[in-house]
Formats: C-alpha cells, sequence, structure tokens
C-alpha cells in the first residue's frame, strides 16, 4: 500500500510538471491604485472637484471620460483591458461579485506588502516603520531553492521594501528608492541611471523614488540578467492620491499600464522568457470611495480600503477575461500561489495561506 501511494503521488507530481508551463514569474503593484478606477474608469465626481483635478477638468474629461464605462476603463488602463482581459483574468470587480480583499486589519502598505509576499496576517507589523520583517517571504524562499539561487530580484520606489522583504536576511536583492543599480559591474545604462538618480528631483525625500527610476532600472535588470522571479513596485499612484491630485493620480495609474505593456512585449519576444513567464499584477491596499473626499486616504477607519484586485496573464493563466463569479479571495493567498505557478510548495515556520487554485491551471 505504501508503495502503491509513493507510486499514485509520483505520478500526480510528473503530471503537474508537465502541464506547468510558466518558468518564471513577475510581480507588479501599484501602490493604493483603488478598484474603481481599474473596473469603472474615471470618477467623474472626482474630476469635478476643484479640489482634486489640479484646475484643469478640460483635460481629465478630455483624455479619461466616456459615458460608456467599459471605454473608460479602456481610457486608463487600455493593456488590461485590450491584452490581459483576452489573454488572461482579472479580479476584483464587486460590482459583479468578485471580491478581493485584504486580510489584514490595518489597510496600509507594509502590511499589505508583507501579507502579499508572506501569505501571512501578522498583526504585530502595523506600522510603516516597522523593522525588517521576521517573517519569511515567498521571494526568500524561491532565492533558496537550487534552480532559482540568485535568480530573484526586487525593484521598489519606497525605501520601506528593504525591510519589507528582509533584503539581509533573505539574500535577495533589493533596489528601493535611491539604492544604485548594478552593484560593482553596472552595465552602460545602470551607470547613466545611477547618475540621473542622484541628481533627480525628489518630491519624497530620500524615502521614494519617481517610479521612472524603478521602472527602467528594473527593466534593464530583466534584459541584462536574466532574473526567474522579479517584483516591480510602483508607488507614484499612492503618493499623487494622498496630495489629492486626482488628474496625476489617474495619469500614473495609465503610465503604470503603459509600462506593464512594455514588459509583456519584451517577455514574449525574448526566447528566455517567451511562453515561459506569468506577469501576476496587483495593489497593496484599495482608499475610500463612499465619502468620496476620503479616496484620498485609506486605513482601517476608512470603509473600502481594504478592497484590492489582481490579474494575471501567462502561460498558466487560463483565458478567463474579466471574472464575474461570485468568489472571495484574499492577498494573503497570493505569496502561495507565486510559489505553486513556478512549482514549488511555500513553506515557513509560520501559517501561509491556501494558493488561488481557480487562478491557475495546477491541483494541490
Amino acid at each position: 500500500m505504501k508503495f502503491l501511494s509513493l507510486f499514485i503521488s509520483l505520478i500526480i507530481t510528473i503530471s503537474s510538471a508537465a502541464q506547468r508551463q510558466t518558468e518564471n514569474i513577475i510581480i507588479i503593484t501599484t501602490d493604493g491604485f483603488r478598484w474603481q478606477e481599474v473596473f469603472k474608469g474615471m470618477d467623474s465626481a472626482i474630476a469635478n472637484n476643484p479640489k482634486f483635478n489640479q484646475g484643469d477638468s478640460e483635460y481629465i474629461f478630455k483624455t479619461y471620460w466616456s459615458n460608456d464605462e467599459m471605454e473608460r476603463r479602456k481610457k486608463l488602463m487600455p493593456f488590461l483591458w485590450n491584452t490581459v482581459v483576452t489573454k488572461g483574468q482579472v479580479f476584483g470587480n464587486r460590482t459583479a461579485g468578485s471580491k478581493v480583499n485584504n486580510a489584514n486589519p490595518y489597510w496600509f502598505s507594509y502590511p499589505g506588502y508583507s501579507e502579499i509576499f508572506t501569505g501571512y496576517t501578522d498583526t504585530a507589523i502595523n506600522s510603516n516603520g516597522y523593522p525588517p520583517n521576521p517573517n519569511v517571504t515567498v521571494l526568500e524562499f524561491l532565492n533558496k531553492q537550487p534552480k532559482l539561487k540568485d535568480k530573484v530580484a526586487a525593484f521598489g520606489a519606497w525605501e520601506a521594501f528593504d525591510r519589507i522583504l528582509n533584503e539581509e536576511r533573505s539574500g535577495v536583492p533589493v533596489f528601493s528608492a535611491f539604492d544604485i543599480f548594478g552593484g560593482k559591474s553596472p552595465t552602460a545604462n545602470e551607470k547613466l541611471m545611477n547618475a540621473m538618480l542622484e541628481n533627480s528631483h525628489k518630491p519624497w525625500g530620500e524615502d521614494e523614488c519617481l517610479d521612472m527610476f524603478t521602472h527602467y532600472g528594473a527593466v534593464e535588470y530583466l534584459k541584462a540578467r536574466k532574473p526567474k522571479v522579479l517584483y516591480i513596485a510602483y508607488g507614484e499612484t499612492d503618493e499623487l492620491a494622498h496630495a489629492g491630485q486626482y488628474r496625476f493620480y489617474l495619469d500614473a495609474g495609465k503610465q503604470v499600464d503603459t509600462w506593464i505593456n512594455e514588459i509583456w512585449n519584451y517577455v514574449q519576444s525574448d526566447p528566455v522568457y517567451k511562453n515561459k513567464t506569468t506577469l501576476l499584477i496587483t495593489s497593496d491596499h484599495g482608499r475610500g470611495d463612499m465619502v468620496k473626499t476620503e479616496w484620498t486616504s485609506h486605513n482601517n477607519k476608512i470603509q473600502g480600503a481594504d478592497e484590492i484586485w489582481f490579474a494575471a496573464i501567462g502561460p498558466d493563466a487560463p483565458a478567463r477575461g474579466e471574472i464575474k463569479s461570485d468568489m472571495q479571495l484574499y492577498q494573503q493567498q497570493f505569496a502561495q500561489t507565486i510559489a505553486k505557478i513556478l512549482g514549488y510548495t511555500f513553506t515557513a515556520k509560520h501559517p501561509i495561506a491556501d494558493e488561488i487554485l481557480y487562478l491557475f491551471k495546477m491541483k494541490k
């Protein structure tokens, strides 16, 4: 009986491996970008408010408005709603019953990012200034796998990613805020970006760089060093929302969509990545909406700030489009999903939530 059980287990493992095509994964987050804009496009109530439109409602309406909700969201995120929705899956349209939420009780960034990557809701992590994460992230776990060792990297606009991903303990290189690119052997492009980064405008001081540096640093790393696991964290959507600058918030969201398109086009043109790479796209938390003026804020006192969304495109994400089935998913499920899509089971001393079985062609 033991031999038979072992044989069946082996057959299931081989079958699952044969079905799985993903060899690489790119995780992308855009901080605090609301599901309301993702699925409904520009909110006219906010755009019409002179407090939020930078004195140029004409630009916002010309660029992002349509009476048709489907057209509005395409104007804002054309890659998501022309390519991802036809070749992958998009979750989080609560009006259609697809619900995705933070499991953590705080609804802001450090707890959200920790939840994404540890698969665990640690209630002790209750501040953006929290010390290095005591919990193991899926990036750290994957970096310890022989086939992925030194093939994992992270790029984030916000300095806190060094602590969230615990760069020192994990061994995963984390390029955050104004960290220089390329280490001891930078490429010519990285040398140029380092000079530009040093002399760039710093609207948020030393805590956060402009997203363009995070993006081009990550893309150069992708092209030059061919990582198998890459995390890219954009931050301007959150900063501009906190500032109440709705026009610029929308522009930043559209720019992220453009950059994701660029990344997808690259991986589909490179033989190392083509048809072997999955993109997982999400956000760390939501924002207010019930009271329109609360769209700028998020915490556990603001209704709806725990409501998020995500999308996936790749060889193991069947083309199911916009998910309109009634379901409740949680951010803590992303970590195990990331591991499973690469053929691993994420383990750590802390609890880890189950993967999202609906998303990928996988079996427990």
